[in-house]
């Protein structure tokens, strides 16, 4: 236990926050020493918090239930007890941006699950299969904040994690032109359907700021670092829908997609299941052993079935088809608190750790 990173969980009594902390319960890298919350919460035990609200299938675990929560915005304490912090704070995204900036200028190093940072220039937003390279961009940003070992580095969206492999995976033949429309699980929204009953059945076509992360976000994870800053990739355009659907978890994406270069069935469906990346090659503990399965099943991939592929953190696809308007046409499916959340960001921090940019007091 000695040997492990102590971690600090910022937002530990909310949806995300309860996810992070089940991952955690035995990784083998990390400890959780710290749960952090509102004042409001803060002093009583973590069993306390979220009593008649823990949302995991697993119970809490017993390393964490009897550690005091404590304010998020006693920043100093907290950076005195742990190694670095995961962030799934539920504030309004100026405060989001603020907190999380003082916890990298106290010299701890922030993984966020949070949107607050993703278009801040120096900071990375990152898909550890996709855009390791762009850890490369933490030197500028401690220069700019006068750090040794603080900085801030963020996942993407979970709403685009069942299309944006598929784009990486198939880079030879140059995507330019993607039309995305997303149905996402009703624990996108930090709730289950006893806080949201309203969605029992239903369907809700919008999703406030989903289309513009959908379209926007994907083509910073394929930029380049340029004068110290991360230059979105060009080329390429998406747009998008955002559908709220009534499962608890997964997102599935119905995506078209035009390609620059001709390209066969075969090869594509090659391409996505041999694709990985440093997560793989590293042996990341959370990495998935595959990341991208194929079904040729025509009704595959689906939520009940499929969403906790590899653990929560594959993705899978099926369906590749030709399209009259577009190229290609396929339905990807990955679980939106793993992967899309905050398993991707357990995922981020290990890259982080075996990269030497997290290190242990």
């Amino acid at each position: 236990m000695s040997e492990k990173l102590r971690v600090g969980i910022l937002g530990a009594t909310g949806m995300v926050g309860q996810r992070f902390i089940a991952i955690l319960a035995d990784h083998p890298w990390f400890s959780v020493v710290t749960v952090a919350a509102s004042p409001r919460s803060a002093g009583k035990t973590y069993a306390e918090a979220v009593e008649g609200r823990w949302k995991m299938e697993t119970p809490i675990p017993e390393s964490v239930k009897d550690l005091k929560i404590v304010g998020v915005d006693e920043v100093d304490r907290i950076a005195d007890e742990v190694d670095f912090v995961f962030s799934a704070l539920a504030m309004g995204k100026d405060e989001i941006k603020a907190l999380e900036e003082r916890y990298a200028k106290a010299e701890v190093p922030v993984v966020s699950n949070n949107s607050a940072h993703r278009w801040t220039p120096d900071v990375p937003m990152i898909i550890p299969e996709i855009n390791p390279e762009h850890t490369d961009i933490i030197e500028f940003q401690k220069k700019r904040l006068g750090t040794k070992h603080g900085f801030i580095a963020v996942k993407p969206n979970c709403s685009i994690q069942s299309y944006t492999p598929v784009l990486a995976a198939w880079k030879k033949w140059e995507p330019v032109e993607v039309l995305a429309t997303t149905y996402q699980a009703v624990s996108g929204s930090g709730k289950n359907f006893d806080e949201w009953p309203e969605m029992v059945g239903n369907v809700i076509p919008f999703i406030s700021g989903e289309e513009e992360k959908s379209e926007k976000e994907p083509l910073r994870i394929f930029g380049h670092i340029e004068n110290g800053a991360i230059v979105p990739a060009e080329g390429l355009t998406i747009t998008s829908q955002c559908v709220r659907i009534p499962v608890l978890y997964g997102h599935t994406a119905a995506t078209f997609v035009k390609l620059k270069k001709k390209a066969e069935k075969e090869e594509l469906i090659a391409a996505l299941e041999r694709f990985s990346g440093e997560p793989q090659k590293l042996g990341l503990p959370l990495a998935p052993k595959q990341f991208i399965q194929y079904f040729t099943e025509d009704n595959r991939p689906q939520v009940t079935l499929d969403v906790n592929y590899e653990r929560g953190m594959g993705v899978s696809i099926g369906r590749l088809r030709e399209d009259t308007l577009f190229d290609w046409k396929f339905i990807g499916l990955s679980h939106n608190t793993m992967r899309g959340a905050a398993g991707g960001a357990v995922l981020c921090a290990e890259l982080l750790k075996a990269k030497g940019f997290i290190e242990k007091k």
